[in-house]
């Protein structure tokens, strides 16, 4: 699916709570039963999950937002984007459709998000799913804090489109998966002037604080989770993963060979078959 497609399918919310002023959020929303949100990370947004949607959404209703200041959501320069900003628009918008809880799925800097969720918010968190993620110390990458700084406001477009293009070689290991459509879809949203400003801001909102506190509360974790993570990734290595899998209480790791840091787009099927599974697993009559 291309990116302009996938985007004409997305939905648009006002959420007065989410920010010290209303925001726009793009989410898409598909499928019936147990409900489940995927979360990104960066530089992508929600599109990095377009081939594994409609498959979840065959027993999941998904639910798939793109973060402040991310993909099709709101890019103005007036809010905030880190993780915990993040964290209160994916609650605002929980509360918006009316979900008392949902399982979560986490990549990247979304991982952070599902993993604050799950120690702050446990009543909102069924089951927690985490592929990649931002976890203790080991981000951000020096290339995203060079983003972070503000004179990056004076590089053209083509040089934005450049230097994300540059990523994508490490972040997936399947050639056949490096695909023109992919990359024209994970970068097309920061390649305008406003989505170069945002990818900026984007940036700087990356603080390593706000996952080393939360490391001493992993053992606190009461929903079941599953960690499906690429062990090629030269960002976010399995060595955390694993990590992690000893840190949450009754977790468990699937090390998928082969692939990088991208695992949905990189290894949409391998991951589907560990994923579809664990959220079926306790919901038969949903």
């Amino acid at each position: 699916m291309n990116y302009q497609t996938f985007a004409t399918r997305q939905q648009m919310v006002e959420l007065s709570q989410a920010a010290r002023i209303p925001v726009q959020v793009a989410y898409t929303d598909v499928g019936l039963g147990p409900p489940v949100i995927l979360m990104h990370g960066i530089p992508t947004w929600s599109y990095l999950y377009h081939d594994v949607i409609d498959r979840l959404a065959s027993q999941n209703r998904v639910i798939a937002p793109d973060f402040l200041g991310h993909g099709m959501s709101d890019q103005r320069d007036l809010f905030d984007r880190s993780l915990i900003a993040q964290k209160a628009m994916v609650i605002a918008l929980m509360d918006q459709l009316n979900l008392r809880s949902a399982s979560l799925i986490g990549h990247d800097t979304g991982g952070g998000v599902a993993l604050m969720m799950a120690i702050e918010n446990p009543d909102r968190v069924d089951k927690l799913v985490l592929s990649n993620i931002v976890a203790y110390d080991s981000w951000p990458i020096d290339d995203m804090i060079q983003v972070g700084h503000p004179g990056w406001k004076k590089k053209s477009s083509d040089e934005i489109r450049d230097f994300l293009i540059g990523g994508f070689k490490d972040g997936l290991s399947r050639a056949e998966r490096l695909t023109d459509e992919f990359i024209q879809g994970i970068i097309a949203p920061y390649i305008t002037e406003t989505g170069k400003i945002s990818l900026i801001r984007n940036a700087s909102g990356l603080n390593t604080s706000h996952t080393t506190m939360l490391a001493p509360y992993h053992k606190q974790i009461s929903a079941e989770t599953l960690l499906v993570w690429g062990v090629d990734d030269p960002w976010q290595p399995i060595s955390d993963g694993v990590r992690l899998a000893s840190d949450i209480p009754g977790a468990r790791i699937v090390r998928v060979e082969g692939a990088s840091h991208w695992i949905p787009q990189d290894a949409p099927d391998e991951w589907l078959s560990h994923v579809l599974p664990f959220l079926k697993a306790g919901h038969a009559s949903s």
